[in-house]
């Protein structure tokens, strides 16, 4: 049988078989560093062609729960979300505290956090960082790109763009750790008080180059988001292009009812 029908539609039998191999990893049935059944084991489980479990584990690595091993099989993996509180992570007390936002949602979900730097220094605005930070394409800002991890994994990519008229005189802008709290503390001491911090979010399969940065299947789908960091006089001083590995956060934000 290729097909079953829910819902008035007819839902392909290898999508059936993923789905339940998902919800056998999510119920922990699956635990992190189990091997997912063989093809010819599940092919004899559910009755069905090899074809049909091919297809079936093109849609399980797509979920970004497993790694597919050469030789090995596919294995599920260890990575349990980080819940992320937008309204708890750029709060100035955790700033105050010395934490950044990324080490405060970490230490929150009780992971233990590293920040990788990249690269630091001079780079020309690209398009849509540019209309964010409302300078001509190709002016220079300040470039800082990093890579996170959690418990050793890695789980983002994140490059701060800002305006060189605004970084030129914070010499610890230019380093691998600007210090306590982070770059939004460095821009407060120098008199940019935020108002508001802006995302916009997309999800989207990783490219390849993306999913060996984030040791992830090819194709698993990751959080694209961007962020503009707007001062109390109204200038974006900051833009957060950061690349998110989909199967460890959890977004949840708190929105105000009343005017």
């Amino acid at each position: 049988m290729g097909t079953a029908v829910g819902g008035g539609r007819a839902v392909p039998r290898y999508v059936q078989i993923a789905d339940e191999i998902i919800q056998q990893i999510r119920a922990g049935v699956l635990k992190p560093g189990d091997l997912v059944p063989s093809e010819s084991e599940l092919v004899e489980r559910y009755g069905v062609s090899g074809g049909t479990i091919r297809k079936a584990m093109v849609e399980v690595r797509a979920s970004g729960l497993v790694d597919t091993r050469h030789g090995k099989g596919s294995i599920v993996k260890d990575r349990p979300p980080v819940r992320l509180r937008s309204s708890d992570r750029f709060r100035a007390s955790h700033r105050r505290g010395g934490k950044a936002a990324y080490l405060a949602e970490s230490a929150q979900s009780g992971a233990t956090a590293k920040v990788s730097v990249l690269y630091i220094g001079p780079m020309e605005a690209p398009e849509d960082i540019a209309e964010r930070l409302d300078v001509p394409a190709g002016t220079q800002v300040l470039a800082r790109r990093r890579l996170y991890f959690r418990n050793g994994v890695p789980v983002e990519t994140a490059t701060s763009y800002l305006p060189w008229d605004v970084v030129k005189d914070i010499p610890q802008l230019f380093s691998e750790n600007p210090g306590p709290g982070g770059i939004y503390a460095r821009l407060e001491d120098d008199g940019h008080t935020f108002a508001e911090f802006v995302e916009t979010l997309t999800a989207r399969p990783a490219a390849k180059a993306e999913a060996s940065e984030l040791a992830l299947s090819p194709g698993a789908p990751v959080v694209h988001l961007l962020r503009n960091a707007v001062t109390e006089q109204g200038r974006v001083v900051e833009v957060c292009d950061t690349l998110m590995a989909a199967d460890q956060f959890v977004f949840e934000y708190r929105i105000p009812a009343a005017d």
